[in-house]
This record gives structure tokens, sequence and C-alpha cells, in this order.
């Protein structure tokens, strides 16, 4: 069974940094985009990044560019999402998901397989 199990979140003050994990399981991730997403209270999920399974391409959505970066360890079958400079609008919890195709982060629920886990509790604290 194709299953994700996001980690590495936390508490952290304005201007820290986080790196999450997404852990593949039941499946062997090589062959595969994947794409970060969060959903804050209240708001609709959103993309964040995707990264192409040959890691030759990474897109990011302009509220994130600049200060995230995401990678892969397909060895380890798992995608990485480095955070630095993080903000209080941060504060989400974090998701993966395998994707049909890498596009523009604005439509990116439309690429997503929506195979996700339970996500993992980022809150950025002022």
């Amino acid at each position: 069974q194709l299953q994700f199990v996001e980690s590495g979140g936390g508490l952290v003050q304005s201007g820290g940094s986080l790196r999450l994990s997404c852990a593949a399981s039941g499946f062997t991730l090589d062959s595969y985009d994947v794409g970060w997403f969060r959903q804050a209270p209240g708001k609709e999920r959103e993309g964040v990044s995707c990264i192409r399974s040959s890691s030759t391409y990474t897109n990011y959505a302009d509220s994130v560019k600049g200060r995230v970066t995401s990678s892969r360890d397909n060895a380890k079958n798992t995608v990485y999402l480095q955070m630095n400079s993080l903000r209080p609008e941060d504060t989400a919890i974090y998701y993966c998901s395998t994707m049909y195709a890498c596009g523009a982060m604005t439509h990116a629920l439309n690429f997503a397989s929506n195979n996700w886990g339970k996500g993992t509790l980022v809150t950025i604290s002022s």
C-alpha cells in the first residue's frame, strides 16, 4: 500500500529553520514527482514545492521562493523540504504527495495524486 509519513515539524521562532522529511513506504519513490503542500487553519491546502523524479527540476510557490529547498534521496525513499527564514504565516500542517507532473504551483492540487500522509505540524512564533 502506497503510504507517506511526514516528519520534522515543530515549534520554532520566526527566522528559524526546519527540515521536513517525507518517507515513502509500500512503493519505490524514484519514478515519481513529489509535491509538498500545506494547510493552515481555516484555509485551503496549497502547493509549496514540487520536485521531479530525477531531481533535475524543482518548482516553488511564490510565498516560499528563496526560503525553501526541496531535495530527495531516492536510496532512502525520502523527499525533504528545507525551510529557512520561517515566518508566522508558514504555520500549517505540511503534507506530501506524488504528483502527475510538476506544473504551476498555483494549480498544484490539480496534479496531486492525493496519497497524503497524516502530515507534520509546523508552528512559527513571532
